[in-house]
């Protein structure tokens, strides 16, 4: 099963950013967090590693329904976005798709809150 859906544009990296950051507004999304892994690759390794972003989604609705309902979920939050470059103007956006994420978790009360966010999802990568 594929456990992600992805996008590529021909736009700079700084402009898939601000892309990412606008269109999941669209779909009740907000940006909790951001690990920006080229930077820490050079850092911590001294690795020159291409530009590749983590970003943390977050719907807090469903956040705190997944949460009401199997306690330890927050081990699978946020819904990471990924940015990397591939190419001279050329960004590949990906997300997780949360229903095969989900399947590891034994909680049949976390199918209808994963499918939203799935909709949600891939409804952002449709409109990039």
């Amino acid at each position: 099963m594929k456990y992600f859906f992805a996008k590529q544009l021909n736009i700079t990296y700084e402009e898939a950013r601000q892309l990412i950051e606008e269109k999941l507004k669209v779909f009740g999304l907000g940006i909790v967090s951001e690990i920006d892994i080229h930077e820490k690759f050079k850092e911590k390794l001294g690795i020159n590693f291409r530009r590749y972003k983590i970003i943390g989604a977050c719907s807090p609705k469903h956040a705190h329904a997944a949460i009401s309902n199997e306690e330890h979920i927050g081990l699978m939050l946020p819904c990471n976005v990924i940015m990397q470059e591939k190419g001279e103007n050329l960004v590949e956006i990906s997300v997780i798709d949360p229903v095969a994420s989900m399947q590891a978790v034994e909680n049949n009360s976390l199918g209808p809150i994963a499918s939203e966010i799935k909709n949600n999802l891939t409804e952002f990568i449709e409109s990039l």
